[in-house]
This record gives C-alpha cells, structure tokens and sequence, in this order.
C-alpha cells in the first residue's frame, strides 16, 4: 500500500515525476530566425557606431533609440562591445544613461576598437544573434507556468476568484489588498478569494537551472515573505494560507528541494509548496477554507 503523500518533502523520491518541463528549441535550428530577428539590431547598432565620436556619446545617442523593443537590443550589443561590466537592469532605463555613463563610462572600450572589433564581424553574425535569441524567451517559462496555474484553478474551484497577471504584467502588491500592510509593495503572483474574503496569496516560479547563491537567496526570500504574511494574518484574525508554486528541472538541484520543503515547515496548516502536477491533489477548497 502507498503511503499517503502530506508535505512536499514526501514527494522528493519521485521528484522526477512532479515537475513540469518546458521545451525549448535546438541548435543550430534558431539560427535563421534569429539572424533574421536580430540583423536590423546589428544593422542599426552600426549605423549609431559609424556616427560616434566617442563611446559615451555613442551610449547616449542608443539610449533616445524608439521603440524600446529596439533600445534593450541594443544595450545588449553594447554590453558585449562595450561595457561587460555595467547591470543590465541599469542598461534597460532610459533615463540611466547619464548615471551610467558617470559609474561606467571610465571603462567603456574606446570608439576606435569597437568599431574595428564589430567591423571584423559578418552582418549577421550568427554567433552574436544565437546569443540574442537566449534573451528572447527569458521569463517566457515563468509566464507560461502562471497561465497554466490560472487554468487549472479556475477548473478546480469554479466558484472561487483568481487575480494576479495571467503571463506578462504587473505583479499584485499586498498594500493594494491590505491596509496597513507593514510592506505595501510586496509583490505577489496571484491572490485567491471566496466572494470579498481573501483565501490565499501566492508566489509562482519556474526554475530551469538553479543552486548555489542564487538558491539561498530565493528560499531565504521565500521564508521572510512567509513569516511577514502569516505574522500579518495573525495580527489582523485573518485566515490567509500562503501558496508556493514552484515548477522545472532546478527543483532537483542541490538542496533545492529540502529547501523548500522546509518552507512548509514554518506552519504545516497554512503553507504549502507545489509543481502544476500537485496542485489538483494538494490544492483542495478544504484546505483554502479551514
């Protein structure tokens, strides 16, 4: 006889059976398409170099770039060209590019040899354009994880309301749904209600390839996340449970799994760990009522 499956961590032996996995392309199959989406971003990249007197004016002048679509492509090619070392996330503000230029600017590869460097390239190059393309779906597993959360909800718990960005969009903060909530930008995925009552709050992310730093620091988040809205809960007689979906290969990295497994263990009633296939069977409308 099995034995009944309660915690996440029951479900660690047979982890492999849990998980979702996302498909993803070969290569060099990407390669036309991805010459063929990126060319006009080398093309323009070009141009812009061609006209520069200098690598900050040449930053200056991707930065007033439109559409945005446009402007991060170029940042990218930019980074690889020109400055490896500053943020991306820094690159993808418009209105960064002078406080880049300032912290940056100091160690951008001088005009002349960017030039020459990007000359000895074939337009399209090919290398350049595949490394593009990884860009292209970054988030799209984590968007396609949501969608597929918000389906599988609304066929469980046809009577329940789900809300929260189905794919791209901005994240629900706890402030909008609470008041006095003690960190009103807390951003959570999806939020669950029964009529006007909030039943559960929750956060989803697909991990293709995660371990290390990067592990410590999601699960820590997780915790203080957890305790800040249990504590929250408990302080206003609000019975909130706490939901994390988390889905893919990375869940079978390291200590990923007992790591969030020990989540649960903050308040077994209240908490609970999933991938899309446990949610049917760990998800009940008991356990988001009690």
């Amino acid at each position: 006889m099995l034995k009944a499956k309660n915690s996440f961590a029951d479900y660690k032996t047979e982890g492999h059976l849990w998980i979702t996995l996302s498909t993803g392309q070969y290569y060099p199959d990407i390669l036309p398409l991805a010459c063929e989406l990126y060319k006009p971003v080398l093309v323009m990249f070009g141009q812009l170099l061609k006209q520069s007197h200098s690598s900050t004016d040449f930053f200056l002048s991707i930065s007033q770039v439109k559409p945005q679509w446009m402007r991060i492509q170029l940042c990218r090619v930019f980074r690889k060209y020109v400055s490896p070392e500053t943020p991306v996330e820094m690159l993808k503000k418009k209105n960064s590019a002078m406080k880049i230029c300032t912290q940056f600017g100091k160690g951008f590869r001088a005009i002349t040899e960017v030039q020459h460097k990007f000359a000895s390239r074939p337009i399209p190059d090919e290398t350049l354009c595949a490394i593009l393309w990884e860009y292209k779906d970054r988030g799209k597993k984590g968007y396609d994880l949501t969608e597929r959360l918000f389906t599988i909800f609304r066929e469980d718990f046809p009577n329940l309301k789900v809300v929260g960005p189905e794919r791209s969009g901005k994240d629900v903060l706890l402030g909008d749904i609470f008041s006095n909530y003690p960190k009103p930008k807390r951003p959570v995925d999806f939020v669950i209600y029964d009529q006007e009552n909030i039943l559960a709050v929750g956060l989803a992310r697909y991990d293709s390839d995660r371990g290390g730093a990067q592990e410590d620091d999601r699960t820590g988040q997780y915790r203080d996340c957890a305790n800040e809205i249990l504590n929250y809960a408990q302080k206003h007689k609000l019975n909130i449970k706490v939901i994390f979906l988390n889905d893919g290969p990375g869940l079978l990295l390291g200590s990923m799994w007992n790591d969030y497994a020990d989540l649960e263990n903050i308040n077994s009633q209240k908490i609970k760990v999933v991938t899309l296939r446990m949610i049917t069977e760990r998800i009940t409308r008991e356990w988001l009522l009690s």
